[in-house]
């Protein structure tokens, strides 16, 4: 056995023994509620704090003192603890009125009278803040809003007092505030009620405890919390909450937004959890909040939406409409993903690791070899001279030129990425360097929570000395940097902001992806990362991959999921490890899932090695190469939908309902998806080669056969890229002459396909990534051939328009 060959052979046995011991506590849960039993780094569940016998519960009462002008006012606030009753041997645990506990009486309001404002942002959001005690700093700008706060705006909305009662009415719906009982209502355009907070009197249908719109006072530190509770609708459906990987549909789900190593893709924890959902009945909640944070969407009580949110102040932003109108306005807020360079659309080639600049050099020659279009090459966690020790050096021992192989690279139109992680172990030659600058998150006593230091984003000393290391790579030429890790912020540190880790571990990854992605755009020009973690904001850098996803179908099926609800949080562009990521992929899920890859945003093979198509079957070879190769051909259409995308803050990776609320069918689909506007692709998540598929309204012609089909449910045969792709009647998708690069496309000449069964004109969008604006094209039918109505590009791109049905 080489060294090399013993190297991978001890990383592959390190990795597989980190999975055989994290599969022997499978029989624990994911988290320990009990204290006593937590792990470190596992998600913090503050749902147990609202039903503790311990603590005292202030119960939202009435609206006093309000200000329709300003929108301000005052909560009353009830106190209340938890008593018992029993009946017929059975004891329930419910909320009882209770008199003040503190010393000197006088002192301390039994009953407190605290700050709430009714914001207005645009004629489609509004913002409802509460504290639940007296501020230091009450408005810091936030790091998740895109210009640190939110501006109000008032014009769209008109007042009107409706006897005790508040409304303020635009042209997208109302909120009604109502003093006594204190309610929050939301209609829309038609009047129909859409939601509304729940009062202690809402309580009275059942004989099943609910909590009320209300805050807890913990008695072990007196710290508060709120709990935003609002009623849910029959047949309401809840997405979003991040890249989750339960069911698409949050409705009836405990979802805890914290986050985490997952481990994985098929389980309740989220590298990239979003305090963001939007309901099916149209209207979005935004939580402002970074703090843990768990989500009871009608769980305990089918009815009942609670929010409980570890902070002490109260800060949600609604947002009505329809999807595309919602993600819109949450993403004016909370920002928008910049545009990718067009390299960065191209196929990534990478596996658990490339070790040399010969590892490197040979991949780079067999891609073109075997005429694999490619843009990228990885190198993982081997590129140092000690595997995983980042110290930001190429190994010298197995690197001769790392500059001149990166400019060979370049050459032959492929760029290179880089592994690395916000973490120090005591071995590392950088170690001594950040403790005595004091550049790391600090425990209780000012020592390291770990053994580990993690880096302090939010200190801008650590920050800078970090964006030096990371700027001494891009300028030898490197184009992207991976984000790996970034969830293991310790939840009890002590940051430079301020604040402990309950305020800033779940900021972590917003800070981290936002260091890499300014130094990477100052130095290259281009806005882009490869991040695993996220947080609200994050999408504003791209881009975000899925985590370590299992080499099964169900493990493919799962992160299909998470794509889509993290699309549904303002994530233009997303991506995964096709084939997964642990183990060598079997070849037939590996075939499935490389379909699938290429029909999102961006596309890589990544994990245990072999990833290679060249070292499987000379089917899989020719397979892979057919995909690859469509995906190539493919790249104006990809290209504009991804401009179109990022303007409008829409996910590339579509849900159905977002392009048709309309359809209740469209809402019921969490296994296919819409590959921009006119794409509709659905997985082979079986083996097999057909399966059945949900088709909105519309006719849809087979991208692969030609084939039409009608709306409703179909069984379709997957073409030579097993996957079923379809377009709408009536697209027009450019398509550009197959280069091995994008570097060596000819954007003069473009291709126009038109796929139409019943429609007598079509439509689509193009984007010269030397022009970086997006055109939209019109084509009518004259003669049985399609023409342009106008050409926007004219003198610059020569067309051949095509018929699909030709």
């Amino acid at each position: 056995m080489t060294k090399k060959q013993s190297r991978i052979a001890c990383f592959i046995s390190l990795l597989l023994s980190l999975f055989i011991s994290v599969a022997s506590r499978a029989q624990m849960p994911v988290y320990a509620p009990d204290e006593n039993n937590r792990l470190l780094n596992e998600m913090i569940d503050i749902s147990g704090d609202f039903r503790s016998f311990a603590n005292t519960y202030y119960c939202a009462d009435k609206l006093i003192d309000f200000d329709p002008a300003a929108g301000r006012g005052k909560i009353r606030y009830l106190r209340h603890e938890y008593t018992t009753r029993q009946a017929f041997d059975n004891m329930l645990g419910a909320l009882s009125p209770v008199q003040a506990n503190e010393f000197p009486s006088i002192e301390y309001a039994a009953s407190p009278e605290l700050p709430f404002a009714l914001e207005f942002i645009s004629p489609r959001t509004f913002r409802i803040r509460a504290l639940s005690r007296f501020q230091v700093k009450s408005d810091e700008p936030s790091l998740m809003l895109v210009n640190g706060t939110a501006q109000q705006d008032r014009t769209g909305w008109k007042y009107e007092k409706l006897g005790e009662s508040h409304r303020y009415t635009s042209s997208f719906g109302s909120v009604t505030l109502t003093p006594s009982p204190f309610h929050i209502e939301l209609r829309d355009a038609r009047g129909r009620l859409l939601t509304h907070s729940m009062h202690m009197q809402d309580g009275s249908e059942t004989f099943t405890p609910l909590l009320p719109f209300s805050f807890v006072r913990r008695a072990a530190d007196y710290s508060t919390s709120f709990a935003a509770v609002f009623r849910l609708s029959p047949n309401e459906k809840i997405f979003g909450c991040g890249e989750s990987f339960t069911e698409f549909n949050k409705r009836g789900q405990r979802v805890v937004l914290y986050t985490d190593d997952s481990n994985g893709v098929q389980n309740e924890t989220m590298y990239k959890p979003i305090p963001f959902y939007m309901s099916s009945r149209g209207y979005g909640v935004f939580m402002h909040t970074s703090t843990p944070i768990t989500c009871d969407f009608g769980k305990y009580y089918s009815s009942v939406n609670t929010m409980m949110i570890g902070d002490d102040q109260l800060d949600l932003f609604f947002f009505l409409g329809d999807p595309k109108d919602i993600l819109s306005e949450y993403t004016a807020l909370t920002g928008r993903a910049a545009m990718p360079p067009l390299w960065s659309f191209g196929f990534w080639m990478s596996r658990i690791t490339y070790f040399s600049e010969k590892d490197g050099r040979t991949v780079a020659q067999k891609l073109r070899q075997n005429q694999i279009p490619s843009d990228v090459i990885h190198f993982d966690t081997g590129w140092f001279e000690t595997d995983w020790r980042c110290d930001y050096q190429f190994s010298p021992s197995r690197f001769e030129n790392p500059a001149k192989m990166i400019a060979d690279f370049k050459d032959q139109g492929l760029r290179v990425c880089l592994w690395q992680l916000p973490y120090f172990v005591p071995k590392n030659s950088l170690f001594p360097e950040i403790i005595e600058k004091g550049l790391f998150v600090r425990d209780r006593k000012g020592n390291l929570p770990y053994e580990d230091a993690v880096l302090d984003f939010s200190n801008p000393a650590a920050i800078q000395w970090y964006q030096d290391k990371i700027a001494g790579l891009l300028k030898q030429g490197v184009s992207v940097i991976k984000v790996d890790f970034g969830e293991a912020a310790p939840a009890n540190g002590l940051y430079a902001s301020g604040r402990t880790g309950f305020y800033e571990h779940n900021l972590y990854p917003l800070r981290y992806n936002k260091a890499v992605a300014e130094i990477t755009q100052k130095v290259t020009g281009d806005t882009i990362i490869w991040a695993r973690s996220a947080w609200a904001g994050s999408q504003r850098y791209p881009l975000h991959w899925g985590g370590d996803a299992a080499n099964t179908d169900s493990a493919m099926a799962s992160t299909l999921r998470a794509g889509l609800s993290l699309g549904l949080c303002g994530f233009s562009f997303w991506s995964h490890d096709m084939g997964g990521f642990v183990k060598a992929s079997p070849e037939d899920i590996y075939r499935r899932w490389m379909a699938f890859g290429m029909l999102c945003s961006h596309a890589r093979s990544h994990g245990a090695p072999p990833k290679e198509p060249w070292e499987y079957s000379e089917d899989f070879l020719n397979t892979f190469r057919k995909a690859d190769q469509m995906r190539y051909r493919l790249m104006p259409y990809i290209y504009a939908q991804a401009k179109d995308s990022s303007e409008r803050g829409l996910p590339m990776v579509r849900a159905l309902f977002v392009e048709y609320p309309d359809d209740p069918g469209s809402w019921l689909v969490d296994d296919q998806y819409l590959f921009g506007s006119d794409m509709l692709v659905a997985p082979l998540l079986e083996n097999g080669t057909a399966r059945d598929v949900y088709l909105p309204p519309g006719k849809w012609i087979d991208y692969q056969t030609g084939k039409v089909f009608p709306a409703g449910w179909n069984h379709i045969e997957a073409g030579p890229v097993p996957a079923i792709i379809l377009i709408r009647d009536g697209a027009a998708i450019p398509h550009i002459k197959l280069a091995q690069s994008t570097a060596f496309m000819d954007w003069s000449a473009l291709e126009l396909v038109t796929y139409t069964a019943d429609s007598k004109t079509a439509q689509g969008l193009v984007c010269l990534p030397s022009e970086q604006k997006l055109y939209k094209l019109e084509l009518t039918q004259d003669n049985q051939q399609f023409r342009l109505t106008t050409d926007p590009l004219a003198g610059k791109v020569t067309w051949t328009i095509q018929s699909a049905s030709k």
